[in-house]
Order: structure tokens, then sequence, then C-alpha cells
């Protein structure tokens, strides 16, 4: 039996070292070519089968066992985002001006190149293959779409899919795993409002989009509060951003633009928020003589996790995690994961990765996110266990 703990722990350092060199140059969605060469790279020493260049900057590795049988797709993301760092402390601190890996996606690739390590030693006591897929743009661009467009779902089809996320809401050493919907759909909405500029001092005159923006941002908050059934299941909507066509103290513009997001925990609600949201800004526009034209784009599915490959996967977890160490992760945040998972059973999985003790509790993507390098190892095990559940186990007579 393979002691996936012992040897995540022997490549600690290694882990750490690769996830502050990904840190340093964080690269944008499907700008990861420097990233992808070098995962592309080590997947090529460890022996494994790669294809470049999938939806741009996508790499896959499979490692091909000694002996048939189930093939997992594991998948890793690897974009940063737009935000500047605020790390100075530091001395992996991002060198690329306004781009951070501010949501653990370097920490994932160093985990996934560990697990293929790892992996790649007991290719003969593996039945079946192992395919590693490294994604990029999963931070709103649809890297995970694009990606199946170009066929990782195909050559040879996946049996289950797995996957992982630096989690910095639960204390590293912690494992974050529930079935069903973990992690919701995000959508997006834009709202411009046409109204009738004209000069501050004579609003008589105007049609004011401003004045009719502000009552319709307090009628958006009330959807979820006074139009969504409480019992069916959790709904958040949240206005970002707000802009106008002129920025003169003096004007009165002629547009406003408002921008924001709604997550829910299944298509249907999602369906009935998009109406909603139609809805209550022509009624109030019309209200007070402004039109409305609605944009909505539904960005990603709910990450569900299959029932049956939850309950294997904790056998697996068991021996590495103590049981008071799992918890029943929920989120609304959102994860394209879930198109690979939409027709595979799989299981996507939270790591603890905060620390008050060493500082490090700022959520993702904020500008002083950081996390416990202690998870690496952990989630290495962790994982190499899950794919050691399906490939390293005798196939059933």
């Amino acid at each position: 039996m393979i002691d996936y703990r012992e040897e995540a722990n022997a490549i600690c350092e290694e882990l750490v070292t690769q996830r502050r060199d990904f840190h340093q140059h964080p690269e944008l969605r499907f700008q990861e070519h420097r990233t992808s060469q070098i995962i592309a790279k080590q997947l090529n020493q460890l022996g494994l089968e790669v294809q470049t260049g999938i939806a741009q900057t996508g790499v896959v590795g499979i490692l091909e066992g000694d002996k048939p049988g189930t093939t997992v797709l594991y998948r890793s993301d690897m974009d940063a985002l737009p935000i500047q760092e605020d790390n100075d402390e530091i001395d992996y601190c991002s060198t690329i001006p306004g781009v951070m890996h501010a949501c653990g996606h370097d920490g994932h690739m160093a985990i996934a190149l560990g697990i293929a390590k790892i992996m790649s030693k007991h290719r003969d006591k593996i039945n079946g293959r192992i395919k590693f897929v490294f994604q990029p743009a999963e931070e709103g661009a649809g890297g995970a779409e694009a990606m199946i467009d170009e066929g990782i779902l195909e050559n040879p089809e996946p049996d289950v899919a797995l996957g992982m996320h630096l989690w910095n809401p639960l204390p590293v050493g912690h494992v974050g795993v529930a079935s069903g919907a973990t992690m919701s759909g995000s959508s997006t909405f834009k709202i411009v409002v046409h109204g009738k500029g004209g000069h501050a001092a004579m609003p008589h005159t105007t049609v004011d989009p401003v004045a009719c923006s502000g009552h319709l941002i307090t009628a958006l908050h009330t959807i979820v509060s006074r139009k969504m059934d409480a019992m069916a299941g959790a709904v958040v909507l949240s206005v970002t951003g707000v802009k106008t066509s002129s920025h003169e103290h003096n004007i009165i513009p002629e547009t406003v633009e408002i921008v924001g997001t709604f997550r829910t925990f299944n298509a249907y609600t999602s369906e009935v928020m998009e109406q909603h949201i139609r809805d209550v800004s022509f009624s109030v526009c019309e209200s007070v003589g402004c039109k409305s034209m609605v944009t909505v784009r539904h960005l990603t599915i709910p990450v569900v996790n299959d029932e049956a490959v939850v309950e294997r996967v904790k056998t697996a977890f068991s021996h590495i995690v103590e049981p008071e160490k799992f918890e029943d992760a929920r989120t609304m945040a959102s994860e394209d994961v879930a198109y690979l998972m939409e027709d595979v059973p799989g299981m996507y999985v939270f790591v603890g990765a905060s620390n008050p003790a060493k500082g490090l509790t700022y959520g993702h993507h904020h500008p002083k996110f950081n996390f416990d390098e202690d998870a690496l190892p952990l989630a290495v095990a962790l994982m190499s266990s899950a794919i050691g559940q399906y490939v390293c186990t005798p196939p059933a007579d």
C-alpha cells in the first residue's frame, strides 16, 4: 500500500519552491504561456504523454498504468487575477505589476505536479490511467468549456473527475467534503438605464437616470428577500458597479450602467432570478420615464459532487485526516470545474489553507491573499489517495 502522506511530505520543499515560482510569475487568462511551458516540461520529464496548446494555453498529461482499468481526470487551474499584490513582506511577491495569484491557483498547479510525480513512481500499480488537465482561464473566461470543446473529455473518456481548491475559509489541516451542490452557478448582469440628460441646475428638464438607478439598485437588492422562496435554496445577488455616461458635477447624464452578479445552486432558480431582474428593471425605469436594457450572462453552473464518489474518496481521506477535521463545506463562490463534472461523476474538495497565527487570514481575490504552505503536502497526499482509490485498487471480477 502506498503511503501517500509520507511521499507527499518527502517532496514538501519542492512543492513550496514550485508554488513560489508560479506566484512570482502570474499570468492572466489565456496568457499562461510561461506557466504551461513549465508544466509541460515537467510532465514530459515524468514520462507522461503530453498535449499542449489546448484552448490556447491548456496542457493535458496522461499517465498510463501498466494494466487496464479506470480513467481518472484530475484538473488544476492556472490563471492569475488582475490584482496588484500587497504582500511586500514576502520574498516571492508577484513580479508582474497589476497581476497576482490571489486565489491559490499557483498552489493548485504545484499540487497537481506533485501528484503526477508521486503517481508516476507507481505506474506498475496503476490499473488504468490518470488524465492531468491544466486549465487556463478559470476566472470567469470559460476555460473549462473551451477545453471541453477541444476534446479533453474524449480519447480517453474519464470515468471520474476530481479536483481541489485551497480554501482560506477553512483552517489548515481541515478538509471540506460534501455531497450534492457545493459551489453555486454564477451569472452576471448589466443594466443600462436610459434617460434624458441635461443641466444639473435644471433637473425638471431632464429624465434623470441617476435618480432612477438609485431606486433600481434598492429594488434589485430586495429580489432575493421578497421574490424568492426562502425554502427553495441559497441565492445571492450583488450590485457591484455603477458608471454614468458623464462624470461632470453639473451634468445629468444620458445613461447609467449598473453591473452585478447573482449566484444560485440550481439552473431553475437562475432562470427565475434572470426574469425577476428583467421585470424589476423594466417596472422601475418605466415608472419614472426611463428605459432599461438588460444583459445577463450565465458564466458557470453549480458544482455538484457525486454521492458515490464522495463516499469512496472520504474512505481514502480517513487514512490521512482525523474525522473531526472533516467539514461539510459549501459556498456561493463558483468554479467552472462544474462543466467537467456535468456528465462525469466527480468530486471537488476544499483543503483548508488559512492560519491566523501566521497572519494568513485574507480571503480569496484580496490583494493580501496568501495561504499556509503546510496545506501543499496535505493536499498532495489527499488527492493522490483519492486517485489511488480508483486506479490502484484491483478492478472487480
